[in-house]
């Protein structure tokens, strides 16, 4: 909660409850209200928030435990974490007599795989009996703090999550997806009481070291859930083959002496599992209790972050129908998460947006939060992203060689081919500038984004021509109209350069104002792109939004001209300033010239000491992408975070590349004006420079490996 600002953020209960949810999974987190003992708690946090909530009609599923092991006199493992949990959940009680659902434990089989058989959280075991000491220890405290909460609130209500999971494998690997098939109910089966010696994992837990006494205790202490709560995952189903070779590494891993790989479904199986419907239906089958999806996320761009939360949302309909007493669907997390894709075990800064994206001064709305909005109300759902296939349907997804099974009748040519037909009706993205380097990352990424686009050239649509702008618009009917068009002049300042300048008016100003007046004029989204150079460089520090421009060029000029003349015709138009644009599917720029001139024994002077604002089109684009589908509006600063001095981005660069950098030398050209550094008041969402630079020298190395032996990439590249 600190990295995300929720906790210093009291308004953010507000923000939630404007999404018109009823319920919230909140945290009364043990450790932190009680480090040290319950006599010595800090309620303060809790006593402001817990009855917002409820002032506003939200109601709370406190989470005393969420992936951790409580205060750090305890762990998962200790033989008294139960009653020091049960004690501290009576005490919430007993502070909150009129809350009533409570999740003592959040997943405890999930938890416990992972601080006692994988070793990733603490107390790090890699071993049977240490999983199923934490697993017990963990059940045996719901139960204890559930009867502690109903001693204060005999209502109260339990909602016990854990990840629904699935195993598929091989017939070789078939006694361990078995076994894994049925470890995965072992949370809920303990509360419901229904592990003795018939079930199939007895003899399994006591020879991983419990003893009869302890699991039936839990036969005698029944404590079925009031709600049973799965969280589900594209990571949730997974596939084990027992032929290594086939997959990378990393996925390959050892389990009771047996060499497997293991990875989830949608990465390896070449016709795509059903996902959450049938696995709702199990649970219903098994438990006959209510059930709530309690975790409903995918780490992915914005429009497959809406296609997986439609997806989930039509299976708990679904199940529903079917006759499964389905009570919730639960967006996660509505701040977001960081850290998540290495399960917080390094503090890298990656996040993964939710509802709100907490990336800048004030948590934002993202589409996911519309969606929600729309889904609450009932609201039909009219984005047109909405009408393409996530990653997990779509043939790029697979890690390795694709497995075909029986599993699933459809094929996916069969598949793919009914998708292809619906999207043909599908609005698409309009982008202007076929000719540039901007344009033509535009239309790579959105076909890789599965967002249908078309893309024009000047001949096809002269954006400085309304007649040209609207036969276009009234063609394809797109939903967003994207300026990647326009460039500066070709030649200097002066009165001979009158045509490249009047060209650089039209294409920079003039064309940019008249598809914003299309774009209102239709109700559709419009991005353009303006520059760093609407500043002269003068500030000693980087320019935000609110900054005057003050432009020292005609490029400049134009640029700003162009942002005052749109913002009046369209208001709710978006406008990126960015700079020095660097990409791998591009050679026209600095870096790329000075690497292939550096390769060729030249020389290469560049300024070694004034930093720059540095830009990889591939993370702008995607963040552009993302925000023109959250309908942002107004002027934002894209730029990689950090920066870097032309010299200092090449030799870093080249030493990834293993690019001689002997012919590098340092000049700064004397009386050249400073660049203007772009810095931002309304989010930092483009990942650092330095990773940016990562990505780009991996990817022209994987490029260099593709082309025949001889073959120089010289030219740009052209969609």
């Amino acid at each position: 909660m600190e990295r995300n600002g929720h906790h210093e953020r009291l308004e953010d209960i507000d923000r939630f409850a404007s999404l018109g949810i009823s319920a919230i999974r909140y945290p009364v987190l043990w450790e932190c209200t009680a480090p040290e003992s319950i006599e010595d708690a800090d309620w303060t946090w809790a006593d402001a928030r817990l009855p917002r909530l409820r002032e506003l009609g939200v109601e709370p599923i406190a989470g005393l435990i969420h992936h951790g092991s409580g205060p750090q006199h305890t762990s998962l493992v200790d033989a008294d974490f139960a009653e020091k949990l049960a004690a501290y959940a009576g005490a919430v009680a007993a502070r909150y007599p009129w809350l009533t659902y409570y999740t003592p434990v959040n997943e405890p089989l999930t938890t416990a795989r992972f601080s006692g058989l994988a070793g990733v959280w603490y107390p790090h075991g890699s071993d049977e009996s240490t999983f199923v000491r934490a697993l017990l220890n963990q059940c045996r405290a719901v139960v204890l703090s559930m009867q502690a909460i109903r001693a204060v609130n005999p209502d109260a209500k339990l909602v016990q999550t854990d990840d629904l999971s699935r195993t598929y494998g091989t017939p070789e690997m078939g006694e361990i997806v078995e076994f894994f098939n049925e470890r995965r109910w072992l949370s809920w089966d303990l509360l419901c009481g229904k592990v003795d010696s018939s079930h199939a994992l007895w003899d399994y837990l006591l020879e991983a070291g419990a003893s009869a006494e302890e699991l039936l205790w839990f036969r005698a202490n029944p404590c079925p859930p009031d709600v049973i709560g799965v969280n589900y995952y594209i990571t949730s189903e997974r596939w084990l083959d027992h032929r290594v070779e086939r997959y990378p590494a990393s996925h390959v891993h050892t389990y009771r002496g047996i060499r497997h790989a293991d990875m989830e479904t949608a990465r390896v199986l070449a016709n795509p599992t059903p996902g959450i419907g049938p696995l709702l239906m199990e649970v219903w089958e098994r438990y006959r209790l209510p059930i709530a999806i309690t975790e409903a996320h995918i780490d992915a761009n914005r429009e497959d972050q809406l296609r997986w939360l439609l997806e989930v949302w039509k299976a708990a309909q679904a199940a529903r129908d079917a006759g499964a007493d389905m009570r919730a669907v639960t967006v996660w997390a509505l701040l977001g998460s960081y850290d998540w894709n290495c399960l917080v075990t390094a503090c890298k800064g990656y996040y993964e947006p939710g509802p709100f994206d907490v990336r800048g001064p004030a948590p934002r709305p993202t589409a996911v939060a519309t969606m929600m909005r729309a889904l609450a109300s009932g609201a039909p759902l009219r984005h047109p992203v909405l009408q393409g296939a996530g990653w997990w349907h779509r043939p790029g997804r697979f890690l390795c060689p694709p497995v075909a099974t029986s599993s699933i009748p459809a094929s996916l040519a069969e598949r793919q081919q009914a998708k292809d037909d619906a999207q043909r009706h599908v609005q698409p993205i309009l982008i202007a500038g076929a000719s540039g380097a901007l344009g033509a990352v535009f239309a790579q990424l959105c076909a890789a984004r599965n967002i249908p686009f078309r893309i024009t050239s000047r001949a096809e649509m002269d954006v400085t021509d309304p007649a040209a702008v609207e036969r276009a618009v009234r063609q394809y009917r797109p939903w967003a109209i994207v300026n990647a068009a326009g460039s500066p002049p070709r030649v200097g300042d002066d009165a001979a350069a009158d045509d490249a300048l009047a060209r650089c008016y039209r294409e920079n100003c003039l064309g940019a104002t008249v598809l914003a007046l299309a774009a209102l004029k239709h109700d559709i989204q419009y991005l353009m792109f303006s520059s760093a150079e609407v500043f002269d460089g003068q500030l000693e520090r980087a320019y935000l939004e609110s900054d005057p421009v003050s432009p020292r060029s005609a490029f400049g000029r134009h640029k700003a001209q162009a942002e005052q003349r749109v913002l009046l015709a369209h208001p709710g138009a978006l406008i990126v300033r960015s700079s020095g644009f660097f990409s791998p599917w591009d050679e026209g720029h600095l870096l790329a010239r000075s690497l292939r001139e550096l390769g060729e024994g030249r020389i290469v002077g560049l300024d070694g000491e004034r930093p720059l604002s540095l830009t990889y089109l591939p993370d702008l684009v995607n963040a552009c992408l993302d925000l023109s589908i959250d309908g942002e509006r107004g002027i934002w600063h894209l730029t990689n975070k950090g920066s870097l001095d032309a010299g200092s981005m090449v030799r870093m660069t080249a030493g990834l590349l293993d690019v001689d950098t002997a012919g590098l030398r340092d000049e700064t050209p004397p009386g050249s004006p400073a660049p203007a550094l772009l810095g931002t008041q309304r989010g930092a969402l483009l990942p650092t420079l330095e990773d940016a630079l990562q990505r780009y020298a991996r990817t022209v190395a994987v490029q260099r490996q593709a082309l025949p032996a001889g073959v120089e990439r010289r030219s740009r590249l052209r969609v």
